[in-house]
């Protein structure tokens, strides 16, 4: 599990619905909790609801009972018992001290009626698009996004969208490099940097490396034991990727010559006099594997 850093230990706030759609929140739930986080339940009782009328979830909390999050998330499939129960929008209103809102298909509505949507931009699902805009003049409706963030406000489009706005606030909150290797664990291969609406100041795919410079690391090396792998640049991620029997590994660059490996593990290489990477070493001061 990827170390989280203290002051993005954030704790989130599922809303679930009866009826509420499977891989909504499953997506970013497993996102959000590989990454680290706190997450816990809510519904407007704590009886039983079934996801898609196949999967009992019974909630953590009641709207009465739950306690305070930093980030409040809201899902698609039969959202309308969400955004059109009074009491479960009052709840939503009187959360004064949360830090983001997050919302997966048409958990949009939830946000649209309690006004957090008014005057910014935001999307659903593809087939509720038109419905949102025309239920709601003072949100600016995209359409062809997969997520849209605002700042403080994430909406993303319908149901594997939602692992993708998901992993952005993790590239927000952690760092891009956190976000990647939650990805990697999830094997989630559909994610494109950045591919979304970006409104935020904190974008966090504005700082790159320099394929230049990550085209300094590639080349064969020792490794333990007496193997061997291969360091490539792989253009999709803008990150190495260590070949070695037959599997994929990225390596992530943290700072300088250091970089880090899908474990959150540092990688020290090593140059020689002439400034050229002769190496590199799991400890800063450990043995030192030679590039071949």
């Amino acid at each position: 599990m990827p170390l989280i850093k203290k002051n993005a230990a954030k704790t989130i706030a599922f809303y679930l619905q009866d009826g509420v759609e499977v891989l909504d929140f499953a997506g970013p739930l497993e996102v959000f909790a590989y990454a680290g986080y706190q997450v816990f339940t809510v519904s407007a009782t704590q009886e039983p609801i079934k996801s898609q009328g196949v999967l009992t979830v019974v909630p953590d909390y009641s709207v009465e009972n739950a306690p305070e999050a930093d980030i409040l998330a809201f899902f698609g499939g039969n959202s309308g018992a969400a955004s059109q129960n009074k009491k479960v929008i009052e709840w939503v209103t009187k959360q004064s001290d949360v830090d983001y809102h997050f919302s997966v298909c048409t958990g949009a509505f939830v946000l649209a009626e309690a006004g957090i949507l008014d005057g910014k931009i935001a999307t659903t699902f593809h087939s509720a698009l038109d419905n949102l805009e025309a239920g709601y003049p003072k949100i600016d409706v995209r359409k062809n996004v997969r997520f849209v963030d605002n700042g403080k406000v994430i909406t993303t489009a319908g149901i594997s969208a939602g692992i993708d706005g998901a992993l952005h606030l993790v590239a927000k909150l952690q760092g891009l490099n956190a976000a990647k290797r939650t990805a990697y664990y999830m094997e989630y291969d559909n994610w494109n940097l950045g591919d979304g609406l970006i409104l935020a100041e904190d974008n966090p795919y504005l700082k790159t490396v320099q394929v230049s410079f990550l085209k300094n690391f590639e080349g064969t090396y020792e490794h333990k034991n007496g193997g061997k792998l291969e360091l490539v640049y792989d253009t999709k991620n803008n990150n190495l990727v260590a070949l070695m029997d037959g599997n994929e590994f990225p390596i992530y660059h943290e700072t300088e010559d250091v970089f880090s490996d899908v474990g959150g593990e540092p990688v020290f290489f090593k140059r020689n006099t002439n400034g050229d990477i002769e190496g590199y070493a799991q400890e800063e001061n450990g043995e030192i594997f030679k590039k071949l």
